[in-house]
């Protein structure tokens, strides 16, 4: 089965995505806080969206990447306007999963979050199939 074979990505293969807090982005949109700073679920999926983008290129058509592990630490706030750049980082592959590191770094070059994001190579029309009960 194809996902059972690894896609090539050399470990060190990067991507970075700049971001501009919106209001919409901070606790207090998202219902997780009470103060007007960065959500850690929307720094959470930013992290993950870049793991997956590091990724996309190289997936093989009807396959795809999902993750299936995601640590992260959010050690810094940041307020609405603030330009935030997330980097996602292949550390290493094991077999099907890929392991990246993640950071997010503020306007002023501050570490906001690291971590670590474990995506999984999949086969898409199974792994739909399996999501919804089927048997395919």
């Amino acid at each position: 089965m194809p996902y059972r074979t690894q896609v090539h990505i050399e470990p060190g293969a990067q991507t970075r995505d700049q971001r501009i807090v919106a209001d919409s982005d901070t606790a207090i949109s998202v219902g997780t806080g009470d103060v007007p700073v960065l959500a850690t679920s929307q720094l959470f999926a930013w992290s993950e969206q870049a793991s997956f983008e590091l990724l996309a290129p190289v997936v093989p058509q009807g396959s795809t990447s999902v993750a299936v592990r995601v640590q992260l630490d959010h050690i810094r706030a940041a307020s609405a306007g603030c330009v935030i750049t997330i980097i996602a980082t292949l550390e290493r592959v094991e077999g099907r999963r890929y392991v990246c590191v993640v950071s997010a770094l503020d306007d002023q070059n501050h570490e906001l979050a690291n971590g670590r994001v474990v995506r999984v190579l999949v086969e898409v029309q199974p792994f739909l199939a399996k999501a919804s009960g089927s048997s395919e």
